[in-house]
């Protein structure tokens, strides 16, 4: 049976993705937690998985593109994305969001999720 575990976003180093967005995660049994921090202008690349999706802006703004319908989400607003759905996203402004997944991102565990690291070379990676 899996432990409970107390985890600190201070203990948990912050992964640059590229100059303008860096990520902390944690990993439970069926869902990850993930705290995302974006500089203004910063772009997550139209992308779609298989993972259900909840992001929280809990301070900034972010501006999504979802299966082609703009949504601009601010502090204190939540956005679902169901699995498989087409997305993309731009920081309005500097912004910290929280993304929950379900399941885990495997490719972000893995390391294998180049679409945010500026080194796609498909539109639309399955990731």
């Amino acid at each position: 049976m899996p432990e409970s575990k107390h985890h600190r976003w201070v203990d948990i180093r912050p992964e640059p993705l590229n100059a303008l967005i860096a990520r902390q995660y944690v990993v439970g049994t069926n869902v990850m937690l993930a705290r995302i921090v974006l500089k203004e202008g910063a772009h997550v690349p139209m992308h779609h998985h298989v993972h259900e999706q909840i992001s929280h802006v809990v301070e900034g703004a972010l501006n999504f593109l979802v299966d082609g319908r703009e949504v601009a989400v601010r502090a204190g607003e939540i956005l679902t994305i169901p699995p498989d759905v087409p997305h993309e996203v731009v920081a309005l402004e500097d912004t910290v969001a929280l993304d929950i997944f379900n399941p885990p991102r495997q490719d972000w565990i893995d390391g294998d999720d180049a679409y945010l690291r500026g080194g796609t070379t498909s539109p639309l990676p399955k990731s």
